[in-house]
């Protein structure tokens, strides 16, 4: 299978448990790994013959700014979701960076990770 990779799309949205995540905001990265039959595009020069990765980033710049649920584990699922039903995809793997979770003394970021197929 060939894959397009689109990491480092940043958006600032509404996603957390504490409702003043909810209320606040805060960044979040996400970084997808899209299956996609490349061979059309790649004998045809043609953009019609692949998936337009423009538009991938849009949605999921759309869905993090927009939502505003408790827990990452439903926006992943929902950007996730919306990618797997682009035309041409066959797979998505994600992951979903909350770089400054608020939580004390810790200074990681929380990362959810899914792969999911039609």
């Amino acid at each position: 299978m060939d894959f397009i990779q689109l990491t480092g799309i940043r958006c600032y949205g509404y996603t957390g448990y504490l409702q003043e995540e909810r209320a606040l905001g805060q960044w979040f990265e996400v970084d997808l790994r899209i299956g996609v039959d490349l061979a059309p595009a790649g004998r045809s020069d043609r953009i019609e013959d692949t998936l337009d990765y423009r538009s991938v980033i849009a949605a999921v710049k759309e869905i993090v700014s927009t939502a505003k649920f408790a827990l990452v584990e439903k926006l992943a699922e929902t950007i996730i979701s919306t990618v797997l039903n682009f035309d041409r995809v066959q797979q998505v793997e994600l992951k979903l960076y909350k770089p400054a979770a608020p939580i004390p003394d810790f200074g990681g970021k929380i990362t959810i990770e899914l792969t999911r197929r039609k």
